[in-house]
Formats: structure tokens, sequence, C-alpha cells
């Protein structure tokens, strides 16, 4: 019977050190692995030790010490980490339970004595061992990657059940004595971190359908910004061709004032004036894209009687891909020309002043417009209650955020303004 017990002590051990090192992140080079096997071997011959001098008695309640505390401080060297390789070994001492708790099923439904129950323990150990490092511990491993927060989080139960378990079991006999606070301790701990699970559930869900509805809406955004620039790299070949086909207009027009056609002359020049209007793009910079979407915003806001201004110094190569710096201007714009309107249908006139350069590889976007005096900010970003509104901001917030910039929006003196620097 003791040389069962003492098999079943080892065996233990080894299972809870080996479930350590596979739930601790670390890449097992051949030199830490000899390292660590001397270290197991040195800790079971200490326990050994320990055992056979004081019994198993002492030797449980010098466990975590002689064991646990120096495991622990290894992985963490190993590691170069503290939160991690602990939470590893008190998951580790968790999973040892379920070789407990099988073998006390086993006794429920057989009756057995307690060398049944350390035969049943030491029966189990492999089989179980080889589930854990093969379905278990990847996922575990992959805990260690997350925020503090989220280990400490996951480190919670595994911890308070440590604690649980030696001051109940070992320590005290609180738990064998029937204890009310001792037998519903760990009921309430699971109600809680249960409890727990839902709630962040719950607001990761939520957080991942407003993540995905931005998404959606970029990507829109994104198509409706290329079909612009498509548009509008149309419009600018149209202008082209009607550049080149100059100068058969002018021979045209040439036979016509000839001939003494000057009404047909008139009607000519008025036809081809309408039509080269209708396309032209206005040069503000160097970089295309930024063109056409100032061309095609100063076109819309002269439609509607809104001065703007743009003084705009970008290359044609920029840090920006096509469509972010689409979503970025679009969206700033339409939300400066909706607001200009707004001014407009009260009476009010309305202007739009839009600066762009770049510096020291840096590109600079300040945008002014006339706006209403109530308008609603939320931790510095404007919001909007009207139906169909706000996406256009997130959006801006997310091409930035997206290349480690910064933004600011203000309003002040009926004057909205927006930086961007990215």
């Amino acid at each position: 019977m003791r040389m069962i017990c003492l098999l079943n002590f080892i065996t233990v051990a080894v299972y809870g050190m080996i479930l350590s090192m596979a739930f601790c992140d670390i890449v097992w080079t051949r030199r830490r692995c000899l390292a660590m096997t001397g270290s197991m071997a040195v800790l079971l011959t200490f326990q050994g030790v320990i055992y056979f001098s004081s019994g198993l008695s002492v030797t449980g309640y010098l466990y975590p010490l002689i064991t646990h505390l120096p495991l622990a401080a290894l992985l963490c060297v190993m590691n170069k980490r503290w939160l991690w390789p602990v939470i590893s070994v008190l998951t580790a001492y968790l999973c040892c339970q379920l070789r407990r708790w099988i073998a006390l099923l086993v006794m429920a439904v057989f009756s057995g004595s307690s060398m049944q129950q350390n035969i049943v323990e030491l029966v189990v150990t492999l089989p179980l061992l080889l589930i854990l490092l093969r379905f278990i511990a990847p996922s575990v491993r992959s805990l260690s990657h997350y925020p503090a927060s989220i280990q400490f989080q996951f480190g919670l139960v595994p911890a308070l059940y440590y604690g649980f378990d030696y001051v109940t079991r070992i320590y005290t006999r609180l738990l064998a004595d029937g204890n009310m606070a001792a037998l519903e301790f760990m009921p309430f701990v699971c109600s809680v971190a249960y409890l727990m699970f839902v709630f962040r559930t719950s607001a990761e869900k939520q957080l991942r359908s407003q993540l995905e509805e931005t998404q959606e809406c970029l990507n829109l955004q994104v198509v409706q910004a290329v079909c612009e620039i498509e548009a509008l790299r149309e419009s600018q070949r149209k202008t082209s061709i009607y550049r080149h086909d100059l100068r058969h207009h002018m021979q045209y027009l040439s036979s016509c004032i000839e001939n003494g056609r000057y009404g047909q002359a008139k009607e000519y020049i008025q036809e081809i004036c309408s039509g080269i209007e209708g396309n032209q793009v206005r040069v503000f910079c160097q970089n295309e894209v930024a063109n056409l979407i100032f061309s095609a915003f100063a076109g819309r806001a002269g439609d509607f009687g809104i001065r703007m201004e743009v003084r705009a110094g970008l290359s044609q190569t920029i840090a920006v891909s096509e469509s972010d710096l689409c979503v970025l201007l679009c969206n700033a714009l339409e939300n400066a020309l909706h607001a200009c309107q707004k001014q407009k249908r009260r009476g009010v006139s309305g202007s739009i002043e839009v600066t762009m350069y770049e510096k020291s590889r840096k590109i600079l976007l300040q945008i002014t417009n006339s706006c209403d005096a109530d308008i609603l900010f939320d931790h510095g970003v404007p919001v909007s209650m009207e139906a169909g509104h706000g996406q256009g901001v997130r959006s801006i917030c997310a091409v930035v955020e997206k290349y480690g910039g910064i933004y600011d929006f203000s309003a002040r003196d009926g004057k909205f303004t927006l930086n961007v620097s990215l």
C-alpha cells in the first residue's frame, strides 16, 4: 500500500510538471528540455527525502514551497515573464484534480478502497495526460498572447481553487468536517465565473457587431469612392479628347465663317464650351486621386453656391493608398458640404477651406467649414442624431488609426475644423 501511494505521489508530480511545461508558451530547445529534466529530477529527489523522513502529511504541507514555487520560478526564467508561468502551474494543478475525480467516481460506483483509488489514478494518468497535451495545451498556450487582463481572468479560477484546496483540505479539515462555507465556495466561484463569461461574451459580441458594421460601411465607401474616381478619370479623358480634337473644331468653325454661317458657328462654339465645362477637372495638386476628389467636390459646392477654397501640395506618390485617401477625403468633404447645405437652407452663406500638404513624410490635412452651433461631441468625436449619419466620422477615424496618425475635431464661432496628421 505504501509503495503504491508513493508511486502515485511521484506520478502526479511528473504529470503536473509536464502539464505546466506544456501550458507555458516556451520554445523547448534541447538545452531547455535537459535543464527542465534535471530540475524535475532534483525536485522529485527532494520530495522523496522529505517523504521518507517526515511522512506524506508533512510533504503535503510543504508541497507548494518544494514543488510549485521552484517550478514557477524556473518557468519564469525560461519564459522571461512572470504572470503566465504562474498561471500555467496553477492550471496544471487544477487539471490534477481530474485524476482524483475520475478515481472517486469509479470508487463511488464499485465501492472500492483507498488503495484501489490510487491504482485507478495511476491507470488514468497517461491517457488523460495525452488527451490534455494533444487537445487542451495548444488552446491554453494561445491565451498567453492575450493582454494581461485576460490572462488574469483566465488564471483566476485555478488560483482560487488552488487556495481553496490547500486551505480546506490540506491545512485544515473544513471540507471534511462539512463546513457550509467551504462546501459552497467552489459553486460560488463557478457561478461568478459563468456570469463573468456571459458578460464578457456579450460585450465582445457587441463590439464585434460594431466592427463588422463599420467594416461593411468602409467597404461600401471604398467601392463608391473607386467608382467616383473612375468617373472622374473618364471625365478627364474626355477633356483630353476635346483638347486633341481642337484642331478639327477650329477647321469646322473656319468653314462656317467662310461660308457666312455665323449662327451655326455660334451654336457649335456654345456646344463645345458646354461639353468642356461639364468635363473640366481643375488642377489643385500633383496627386491624381486627391486632385480628382477636390475637383469633384469643388464642382458640387459651386452648384450649391458654396465657396470652396483648396490649397493642396501633394506629390503623385504618397504613403496612403488610393482607397484610404478616397475614404478620408470623401467623408470629410461630404460632411463639410452637408453642414454648409444646412447653413444655406437657413439663409446663411457657407464656405469650405481645405489645406493639405506633405511635411517630413507626413500628410497634414485641415478642413474648416461653416456649421451650426449645436454640434455634440463624445470623447472629442462629433456625433450625429440624424438617421444615416455618423458613419463618415467613424470611417475617418478608422483610416487615421490604421496609419498610426492623429485626428482632432473642434467647433468654435460657427466654424467646424478637422485636423489630421498621418
